[in-house]
């Protein structure tokens, strides 16, 4: 049986190993003389695996990385091709240099740190706009906002479908009222602002223009992101509204929208942050993230915008969980392949369009609800991984998020987590420290090959809407959670505080979002209806139903398409139609989605 094995001394420890090489004769030496003995005398033992069940058909102790790939024992450059060299433009070369494996500033964090971005939104616009003053005062330099469910989902506070979720999951947004409040006394000229929102980005992202128009900033000096990937909705996180196709046309809307009107703002978040939260390996993040970029690209391409227009101020959000060195590999693969599929499949000449990059977020999926103390030793861990591995932002997840949106002083620990890193561990003082690793530099070569032979399969299936549609990436993440969850129940996998090292536990104090928030909010929606203009809501959405309606056609002399969308929505938004009515007259325009069954 499995678990009666044991962990046993290798009967060939040169063969243990080199399993896809020839040894030199000094490993040969290594291995007959230090490493032998060595395992004669004390039998390797996964850490944790006091069953003896992760162990292969010899017997012999199995070590992988949290996504399953072996680990050897040992790295040397014999691991790495023959012409590898830290100077090698096909390889690494230096910070700043193409392929920027090493990172795409030369300086590193010398001349400026990742910024420090705490994503928050909870309850009403009135206390997240307290909360991220409260940010700002600790230290924190941009913000992130959460939006609640229904927000997500594109329905108003007092929807039915809203019923007991007004507030619970993030901020409640239903109107440009509520995006005035939430940025009250806060400078949008000065302060960049991410916004994780999808179905309804453009709109969104519409209420925030209009907000900064009302402030006096210049919509060309606004700096900031809107998340806006619709694609990870249906491989991972589910929050769609429309069906893919005019969803994508929503998508490119913004690029062409932001292309002419806001050139610092970066109009898409291409996120492998969710697709990692399903279950995914670390290496199908990285392939199904970039591999959605590439779709994003070709449709906009399609659309007739110059891919070195758009393509600066495309961005992306990586995961960072708790395998050290997969990740920090994983973040150093993604910047070489971005340049490498910029410059040669997409052709591009602008260098910042080759440049990947990535705002980062601890993984929420690893925190556990058993211990939450722990889960700021696990956060302090995957945020130096996020840092080591070059991110341009990083955001802590709080120890109680397992739990609950995280209290005051959860967030405060989260962000000063940042700042131990930052201003005491030493880490940004130079560049890629890591870089030359022999085991770290196998690891990065390794996920740049695993990525492209994924990129190789969508490709032959016609590219990610059709992959989706069969329900190709739904089916490899279902799989890889599967994997990791019978690892963590055979206890192959030890989830400290959670499958081990049990305590008895006192319960830990909470935020607790009660329904005063639904009522509030419905109260200031019957108030905005009445004293609105229901004639000027009411053409502003018949306009914006009519572009909808239309293919959006591009113009010889590089101008925007009269069917462009954005236009008609921050016409609706300006006359204060809500979230839910915009939304609504695309659904009646596009339809909705239901997701194809996955066998």
């Amino acid at each position: 049986m499995a678990d009666s094995k044991k962990p046993t001394s290798v009967e060939s420890p040169i063969a243990d190993v080199f399993t896809d090489r020839r040894p030199s004769e000094a490993e040969k030496q290594w291995a007959e003389k230090t490493l032998a003995p060595a395992l004669e005398k004390s039998p390797e033992q996964p850490i944790g695996d006091f069953t003896g069940i992760n162990v292969d058909e010899n017997g012999h102790a199995r070590f992988t990385t949290i996504s399953g790939v072996p680990i050897r024992r040992l790295y040397t450059k014999a691991d790495l091709p023959e012409d590898w060299d830290v100077e090698n433009e096909k390889y690494l070369n230096h910070p700043g240099q193409a392929p920027y494996t090493r990172g795409i500033h030369a300086t590193g964090y010398r001349g400026r740190l990742w910024t420090m971005r705490q994503f928050a939104g909870f309850s009403s616009p009135e206390d997240t706009n307290q909360r991220y003053k409260y940010l700002l005062a600790h230290g924190g330099g941009g913000l992130s906002v959460a939006f609640d469910l229904p927000t997500l989902m594109g329905y108003d506070s007092d929807h039915m479908q809203s019923e007991g979720e007004v507030g619970k999951c993030g901020v409640a947004i239903d109107s440009l009222e509520d995006m005035e409040i939430l940025f009250d006394g806060i400078d949008l000229e000065k302060t960049t602002v991410s916004m994780t929102i999808n179905s309804p980005a453009s709109v969104l992202w519409a209420m925030y223009l209009v907000v900064a128009e009302k402030q006096g900033a210049d919509w060309k000096k606004l700096g900031g992101t809107i998340q806006n990937d619709i694609l990870k909705e249906y491989i991972a996180q589910k929050e769609y509204i429309y069906p893919p196709a005019p969803s994508m046309r929503l998508v490119i809307d913004t690029f062409e929208f932001g292309t002419h009107f806001t050139p610092r703002f970066n109009t898409i978040s291409i996120s492998g942050y969710h697709i990692r939260e399903a279950g995914s390996t670390s290496l199908q993040e990285l392939a199904f993230t970039i591999y959605d970029g590439v779709e994003y690209v070709e449709w906009a391409i399609k659309r007739g915008l110059n891919v070195d227009d758009f393509g600066p101020r495309l961005s992306f959000f990586f995961n960072s969980h708790n395998d050290f060195f997969e990740e920090i590999a994983k973040f150093r693969a993604s910047r070489k392949i971005w340049y490498r599929l910029m410059k040669d499949r997409f052709k591009a000449k602008n260098e910042r369009t080759r440049l990947m990059r990535f705002h980062t977020q601890t993984a929420g999926v690893s925190l556990t609800a058993q211990q939450p103390m722990n889960n700021i030793a696990r956060v302090a861990i995957q945020a130096l991984a996020a840092v080591l591995g070059g991110t341009q932002s990083l955001h802590t997840d709080s120890y109680d998020e397992a739990l609950a949106l995280p209290t005051e002083e959860a967030a405060r620990i989260a962000l000063r987590t940042q700042q131990v890193i930052a201003y005491e561990s030493g880490v940004a003082q130079t560049v890629d420290p890591l870089g030359g690793s022999y085991f770290l530099e196998k690891l990065t070569l390794d996920m740049e090959k695993g990525a492209f032979d994924y990129f190789d399969k969508m490709d032959a299936m016609g590219g990610m809407v059709k992959a989706i549609e069969r329900g190709y990436p739904q089916k490899e993440i279902a799989e890889a959670s599967y994997q990791y969850q019978r690892a963590v129940e055979a206890h192959e996998k030890v989830i400290v505080g959670a499958n081990d090292f049990l305590i008895e536990e006192k319960p830990t104090e909470i935020l607790y979002i009660g329904e005063e928030v639904a009522i509030h909010q419905t109260a200031k929606l019957k108030k905005l209806r009445a004293r609105r203009s229901q004639e000027a809501v009411t053409k502003a959405l018949d306009a914006l139903k009519k572009a909808a309606a239309q293919e959006p056609v591009v113009k010889a002399d590089g101008k925007m398409s009269d069917a462009n969308t954005m236009p008609y929505i921050i016409d609706a938004v300006r006359a204060y139609a809500t979230v839910g009515e915009i939304c609504e007259a695309l659904r009646e325009v596009y339809g909705t989605y239901e997701e194809v069954s996955i066998t």
